[in-house]
């Protein structure tokens, strides 16, 4: 119940936090834009992480109550931090039977400063400055929807001659409240970029 009580708290709040507060997310600065995608240039960024198996349908729910019972004080300082967007995930690929889903923290942290996890599932990631293509769209947080949007993406890029360096993930930015047509969804992609 307590668990239950923590996520519709915090998708509450996500939801509220998109009309009356700000929630922060990572710095980047556009580089190019086309009718199919986005590329920015990212400032470094902390991540908090965890894997989850896939199968059950409900790896996504498994993976955001580990990754918000850490955010809400359950670290070694009992620190609360403020949700941030987006929520990243990554689906299992060739040779990967997980998901990872991750967390961008607060830019006010750094790797030093960052209270450390009690859960061990947890891992830390300082992601550095990278260039990523970005498609965005709107929509259910489908499997079908991502892949078409993904697929598109990756296609794009190709004819435009541009090197993927990475596994594309999906960056959710709002709440399960929030109507699906309002919703913000992105592809991202980083890029091998000269």
């Amino acid at each position: 119940m307590k668990r239950l009580a923590m996520v519709l708290v915090t998708t509450t709040l996500l939801s509220a936090g998109e009309t009356s507060m700000a929630i922060e997310e990572p710095d980047f600065e556009v580089i190019r834009t086309t009718d199919q995608y986005e590329i920015r240039q990212y400032a470094p960024f902390i991540l908090a992480e965890v894997d989850v198996e896939a199968g059950g349908g409900d790896a996504g729910n498994r993976a955001f109550r580990i990754l918000a019972n850490y955010i809400f004080g359950n670290n070694e300082s009992g620190t609360k931090m403020e949700m941030t967007a987006p929520v990243v995930s990554e689906a299992p690929r060739e040779g990967r039977r997980n998901y990872t889903y991750s967390f961008v923290m607060e830019s006010r942290y750094s790797l030093d400063t960052l209270p450390r996890p009690l859960d061990p599932r947890i891992r830390i990631v300082q992601k550095p400055a990278q260039v990523v293509a970005a498609r965005e769209y709107s929509g259910r947080w489908t499997e079908e929807s991502y892949l078409q949007h993904e697929l598109s993406l990756i296609t794009a890029l190709t004819i435009d001659g541009l090197d993927i360096r990475d596994e594309p993930r999906l960056a959710r930015y709002d709440s399960p409240f929030k109507p699906w047509f309002l919703r913000r969804n992105e592809v991202l992609v980083e890029l091998d970029w000269k």
